[in-house]
């Protein structure tokens, strides 16, 4: 699922999504309109704007990543990282179309947003489409003088009468209308229960991998054993690139540098995996990983994997 997909669905629950160094998405509830023009009725909606001085993390895209896919939170945010560049890449020489979203292009230097109208995001308009309202025909008496006297002449005029399948079609819509506030609540406590359920999952998966993937905090204590074969499988991660030649080019530059840098591989992101260098002991990767941090990139972390 690409991250327009994960804006979607937060944004059925939330007024305002926030992409970090992008901008952020928010809706406004808009009322029932007639367009006369076409007698066509539509429904209440919630309309997309866009605000690109929306740029802070909130951490509320990231978090529902992560529990979506169970991944870590620095997983996630990496991955909203990536996603961007590949966005701004993209508008370098085209327009950027997000489906469900709406579509963004660059004039002049700035950014244009033109929402998409096809998806109504507003939960109590559940089921509802838009209705054409058909022309209303009665059948009247017009009364004429004659000239001859003053017996009035009756004249007939048709006009058209409403069928009774619209006023049936009225009471659907407002029944319609009912049931979308009660499954508006019927939702919301169900995404609840479902959430707790789901960080609940969240601790104990992180529980068992936190000694096969990622250190997070304070690491165990690790039991040195001889082996025949000894695998550096303790890794300093420089970062995890969309495209495989930027990769690349980041390997090239780290080895200019001095370090031992080499490309680990693809993980199931589909990102390719770059790091400083491998180590056989956790202490020698902290080590490397602390120094690291500290001069170079606060942003590196440490990967516990056999390649």
């Amino acid at each position: 699922m690409n991250l327009a997909n994960y804006i979607s669905d937060l944004l059925y629950r939330y007024e305002c999504v926030i992409v970090p160094k992008f901008g952020g998405f928010i809706t406004n509830n808009k009322s029932a309109r007639i367009d006369k023009a076409s007698n066509t009725l539509y429904p209440p909606y919630k309309q997309i704007t866009f605000n690109s001085h929306l740029t802070n993390n909130d951490g509320l895209l990231a978090n529902y990543i992560a529990s979506v896919d169970n991944i870590s939170y620095e997983c996630a945010v990496n991955y909203i990282k990536f996603e961007i560049d590949a966005w701004r890449e993209k508008l370098k020489d085209q327009e950027l179309i997000l489906n469900g979203l709406g579509s963004f292009t660059v004039a002049e230097g700035k950014l244009h947003f033109e929402p998409q109208l096809k998806t109504n995001y507003l939960t109590s308009s559940f089921g509802l489409t838009s209705v054409i309202r058909p022309e209303i025909e009665r059948e009247t008496v017009k009364k004429t003088l004659s000239s001859a006297g003053p017996a009035p002449k009756v004249i007939p005029i048709k006009e058209k009468k409403a069928p009774n399948y619209i006023k049936y079609a009225a009471i659907f819509v407002l029944g319609l209308s009912a049931i979308g506030f009660a499954g508006k609540y019927y939702q919301n406590r169900l995404y609840e229960k479902q959430l707790v359920e789901a960080q609940k999952k969240q601790l104990l998966i992180e529980e068992k991998i936190e000694n096969a993937t990622f250190v997070i905090s304070k690491p165990l204590p690790t039991l040195n054993l001889e082996v025949e074969s000894r695998k550096k499988s303790f890794h300093v991660i420089a970062g995890a690139f969309r495209f495989p030649e930027n990769a690349e080019r980041k390997v090239n530059q780290l080895l200019s540098e001095g370090y031992e840098a080499r490309i680990l591989g693809v993980n199931k992101w589909n990102l390719t995996v770059v790091s400083y260098g491998s180590f056989l002991t956790r202490d020698e990767a902290l080590e490397n990983l602390s120094e690291i941090r500290e001069n170079v990139a606060k942003d590196s972390w440490l990967l516990i994997q056999d390649f």
